[in-house]
Parts: C-alpha cells; structure tokens; sequence
C-alpha cells in the first residue's frame, strides 16, 4: 500500500495546544463502522454508548519526564537528550536515548546536562540513537523527576509547564516506561471511571510502554516496508481471564487507546485466546489486519501519514476513518494528543 493513502489535510488551528479544563469535557465523534454513520457526543457522556457486561481495558503506564538537555563542554553547542528505554543490557544509568542534533556527537562524547551531571556517549546505534550512560546525577530517577521535561510532542509549539506533569499523564498511570502519553486515557477522570461502573461496564488494565514504535513517522513510500520499533507490553493472567470471560457471555473488549489495541492483539492467539504475556512488541497493524481481541475502540484523532492512522483504518475502513476525521475538522474538532476523542462501534 502506498503511504499517501493515508494522507490528509490537517489544518494546524485544528492542533490541540492544551489540554481543557477538565478532561472528560473533550468532544467525541461516534462512528458506527459497519454503516459510516457519524454522531457527536463527549466524552462525558460514554456510558451511553457502551453496553452492560463490556470489558473497557485502559493502559496503566506512566510518562516518565524524558527530554534533557545538555551542552557540549568544547562547543557551547546545546543538545537535546531524549530517553526511550534503559538498555538492554540492564547496566545502572545506561540509556538508549535519541540525541538532537546527532551530527554534533562525534565517537565517544562527554556532555554536560543541564543543570547538572554528564552524559557519557558510550556508542551510536542507528538514527540518531546512542547507547549513553547518565553519571553524575545521583539516583537517576529523582533527577528525572526534578530536572526532566515533560516530553510533548513536536507539534505542540510551546514549552512544556508544571500542569504538563499532571495532564500529560492519565488518572490510572502507575507503571513508568512511557516516552509519550498513550492520549485516549487522557480523557478519563475518577467520576466517569465510576459513572461507566455504574452502568455495568467492567474495568481492566494492560500495560505498553509508549515508545518510536507508537510515534515514529514513516517515511518508506511503501507502508509495508516501515520498521516497527519495540514496545515492551505487559498482559496479566487476571486481564486475560477477563477477556476470556467477557467473550464467553457475548460482551464486548473495549480497547481504550491504540497502544491498548496493540497490547490485547500482540497477545492474542489466532483463535482469539489473549495470553498472559509480557515481551517486546513489533506488531504492526494496517488494512487487512484481522482483529482477533478488541471489539470496539476509543481514541484520539492521528496525524497524518501515521502508524496509528493506519490501525483505525484497518478497525474501521480507510474510507470511513478519513471521512470521519473530514468530518472532524469542518466540525471544529480538536486534533491529537491534547485534542477530542473519537469512538469506533
């Protein structure tokens, strides 16, 4: 498939700044997706559009703040440091990082963070990436959380502020490993997550660990020649004992997110079975795919020409989603992470 299909004009007012004042008070576009039929709700008011004995599964993982910055000692030159996942080889402070601009790092580097501390440049990986380990710092985890920057995303254009360190971050975040919010969760508020219990809707959870593999852009003109990076998921016995369950008495999985998506259906057998598991996913998910767990799906509007675009595409239908998100914008819709949410029946 060629990536311009998933192409469309996503005007830059469409592009959420902030967050609202209040989470669940974002707008919601409903789409039958065996019709087309489009209706507008909010977010608020979900309960009414899900079913008693539905099993609604969010992700559980937490943003870390993952952006540094650090100067060049011999230059002056100012970089920026941004973390996605502790190497593999489990060595205290060692870091596979993204290092911007990466022309700068030449062989092994020493760089000065900011506003304290070194970066050791132990080697370059491929892309931009480096093998680094953090020295200086002291526990590396409260210096994150003091010195770090909440990492939003590119096309947000403005610094991150002190309410980024709550709002980037949804109300059941427990496990740190995210490099970007999984947004769908964004919306959710104790009082709605009691308002669905109310109506029957049961609860689970899930865990991936947002990474490039969720958020890198594609840049192969052919979709099927993108290289998904790894995410580490996590599916407990006591979710798929759920899942299983709810199938068994003909409710529905509820998949709040695309990396909850990618989780359930990384997990999920080709009988439809999802297993406790818990490994590194590449799962790459494009028309065609045959969905094997999730049965309906909440979650944001995507950029386009994005690995997430083309997920809702393959749970909906190409030509549905992009006359949905059409739709969305003449509407006055807000767009990505911060933005409105849409639901897929």
């Amino acid at each position: 498939m060629k990536l311009d299909l998933f192409d469309y004009h996503l005007p830059a007012e469409s592009i959420a700044q902030k967050p609202l004042a209040k989470r669940d008070g974002a707008r919601m576009l409903v789409l039958d997706r065996k019709t087309g039929r489009v209706e507008h709700s909010h977010v608020r008011d979900l309960a009414k559009w899900l079913l008693p004995n539905d099993l609604m599964v969010v992700n559980q993982t937490k943003v870390i703040p993952a952006r540094l910055y650090a100067v060049k000692a011999e230059t002056g030159a100012r970089l920026e440091v941004f973390l996605l996942r502790p190497a593999l080889n489990e060595a205290p402070n060692e870091w596979e990082v993204l290092i911007h601009p990466a022309k700068r790092i030449k062989g092994v580097s020493i760089l000065k963070l900011e506003p304290k501390g070194e970066v050791a440049v132990l080697e370059a990986l491929a892309d931009g990436h480096f093998l680094v380990r953090f020295n200086k710092t002291g526990s590396f985890k409260k210096f994150l959380n003091q010195y770090g920057h909440i990492p939003l995303p590119p096309y947000i254009k403005r610094k991150d502020d002190l309410a980024d360190r709550e709002r980037y971050q949804t109300v059941f975040a427990k496990k740190d490993g995210s490099v970007a919010a999984p947004t769908a969760g964004l919306h959710f508020t104790p009082a709605l997550l009691a308002d669905l219990k109310k109506h029957g809707i049961k609860q689970a959870s899930a865990v991936l660990h947002v990474g490039l593999g969720t958020f890198l852009p594609v840049d192969t003109d052919e979709v099927e020649d993108h290289v998904m990076h790894p995410e580490r998921l996590e599916v407990s016995p006591a979710l798929a004992r759920s899942i299983q369950s709810t199938k068994a008495h003909h409710g529905r999985v509820v998949a709040i997110g695309t990396t909850v998506v990618r989780a359930l259906e990384s997990a999920a057998q080709e009988t439809g079975v999802v297993k406790p598991s818990s490994f590194e996913t590449r799962i790459f998910i494009t028309p065609g795919y045959q969905f094997k767990a999730v049965d309906v799906l909440f979650t944001n509007f995507h950029q386009p020409k994005s690995t997430l675009l083309m997920l809702v595409s393959a749970f909906a239908g190409r030509d549905r989603i992009i006359a949905a998100y059409q739709e969305a914008i003449k509407e006055g819709y807000r767009f990505l992470s911060y933005g409105d949410a849409m639901l897929i029946l």
